[in-house]
């Protein structure tokens, strides 16, 4: 398994990850619990306009925010769905249709990893990737409840029960963890 080291151990970078991850103009890429954008815009602008990214929340306030954003840097290739990921077909995308998915600091905040990463995994290509990215559980102010955190051992074993596997870990700072994910 390859490890790289693109941070510079502090916080996360977003845009420095998004170059790690090789995201290329025309691809296809689904962010689960797009939140404010925070890896929907410089996704947006790698793709340009001959790629797509859905930016996928269950609220609306959250996706009225990436849409202003996206205006904003002239981004026309974002296009938000209101969803519930915890459900199969829930995402509302198409099967096999989606080159990347990217589940950044959502898993924590969700009953049912498992329906997620079904979900994440039903909208993939053959080829396609999934990156995780969340919380280092820790007991320490910042970040979420530490029984709410996954570590990425329990990531790894939920992953295999999927039928994914880790192919390269990035470095996402000294708060989070971050992988990529194939089908086997």
């Amino acid at each position: 398994m390859e490890i790289n080291k693109i941070g510079s151990g502090g916080f996360m970078n977003p845009d420095k990850i998004v170059e790690e991850l090789n995201i290329k103009s025309g691809m296809i890429v689904a962010d689960f619990g797009c939140g404010a954008g925070y890896f929907t815009i410089p996704i947006a602008k790698k793709i340009k306009n001959s790629g797509k990214i859905y930016a996928i929340d269950v609220l609306n306030e959250s996706l009225e925010n990436v849409l202003s954003k996206a205006k904003l840097y002239d981004l026309l290739n974002v296009k938000t769905v209101r969803a519930n990921i915890e459900m199969i077909g829930g995402s509302k995308i198409d099967n096999a249709s989606v080159d990347l998915v990217i589940l950044a600091n959502i898993l924590f905040q969700c009953n049912d990893h498992n329906s997620v990463l079904t979900e994440a995994k039903r909208i993939l290509k053959d080829s396609g990737s999934i990156v995780i990215i969340d919380w280092i559980p820790k007991k320490v102010p910042l970040g979420p409840k530490y029984e709410h955190c996954l570590s990425e051992e329990n990531i790894k074993k939920l992953s295999i029960k999927n039928g994914l596997k880790v192919v390269k870990k990035i470095d996402t700072g000294n708060q989070h963890y971050g992988m990529v994910l194939k089908v086997f």
